[in-house]
């Protein structure tokens, strides 16, 4: 499967710049770069070694090119290259300021071509550590970048050290990102492991409900029957739908002993589970995050214990 991380940010909080230095990194060579517009990343001449009308070979061994009709058809076509000798191990995608990572999540979850060769790897947003307090509080663009995101990084701290009221405004929308400096990233930051690494970290977030975008944690000490996972999820696609910004989970499974599903959803699309081979650590609970608008927390832990009622009792009657 080839790994593909986003890359977000609000206009402004230095997107370019960060692309284009970590395409300097030695640890990025065999990476894939796919541009919302190709205008919009300022790519120094002396990295640029050949080109045709849709992708640019960069002398650091990266591939960058410009989504062309839409980005499913971007990846399958990067990926036919693969086949034909191009030389990338991973995808780098950076988004335009105003958008919204959650819709090209779900392009990659709906087509079945691109969920058989790629998988999500994680969502980093920039935030701006001069104008990030001000943008967070203005634009819903930007709130929605921060509250995806595994991985925040903070841009332009030369400028300006992070406040502790921009700290606060970004965990307030998410608490559970790893949040780091924008400097000195290597590609071990934007790839590798990340389902494990993001859900080995979980804790039991705080609620960020002035900003009209609310996180929390489902979580059970037993394992649950499978059935009951697929139930759920069903659910939670009728009922949640469009207030669903995102879900991503680690499950313990009892027809899987020490196997953990990991589970991703955006809206009402969720990926085919990941199982790993074991457990990430010793901690082997079910731990579901919810990042949404509008969804009672009690509501999905109700509708959980509902059908997981149900299946058993279904089971014991059989």
């Amino acid at each position: 499967m080839i790994p593909v991380s986003l890359v977000t940010g609000f206009l402004g909080s230095g997107k370019t710049s960060f692309i284009r230095r970590v395409l300097t990194q030695p640890g990025f060579g065999r990476t894939a770069v796919i541009v919302n517009e190709f205008g919009e990343i300022s790519l120094d001449h002396d990295l640029i070694a050949s080109s045709d009308d849709k992708v640019l070979t960069l002398t650091t061994g990266c591939l960058c090119c410009a989504v062309q009709t839409d980005l499913a058809r971007t990846l399958l076509d990067l990926a036919d290259r693969r086949q034909d000798g191009a030389s990338y191990d991973r995808v780098l995608i950076e988004t335009s300021g105003l958008g919204n990572p959650g819709p090209m999540i779900q392009a990659m979850l709906t087509d079945g071509q691109v969920t058989a060769t790629h998988r999500v790897d994680r969502i980093v947003t920039l935030v701006d550590a001069v104008f990030g307090e001000t943008t967070l509080a203005d634009h819903a663009e930007a709130r929605e970048q921060v509250a995806l995101a595994d991985l925040v990084l903070v841009s332009k701290e030369d400028l300006k050290p992070l406040s502790a009221r921009l700290h606060g405004a970004i965990r307030g929308l998410n608490p559970t990102a790893r949040l780091r400096s924008a400097v000195d990233v290597t590609a071990d930051t934007l790839f590798g492991s990340a389902p494990v690494e993001r859900l080995d970290r979980l804790t039991q977030p705080a609620v960020g409900g002035h900003r009209a975008i609310e996180t929390f944690t489902l979580v059970r000490d037993q394992p649950l029957p499978a059935l009951a996972l697929t139930l759920l999820l069903q659910a939670i696609a009728e009922h949640c739908g469009s207030r669903l910004l995102r879900l991503k989970g680690m499950v313990a499974l009892e027809e899987m002993p020490g196997r953990p599903a990991v589970i991703h959803g955006v809206r009402h699309v969720f990926s085919a589970p990941e199982f790993l081979d074991r457990w990430p650590s010793a901690d082997q609970t079910t731990r579901i995050v919810f990042i949404g608008q509008g969804i009672p927390r009690y509501f999905v832990h109700r509708l959980l214990s509902a059908i997981e009622d149900e299946v058993r009792d279904a089971a014991a009657a059989s």
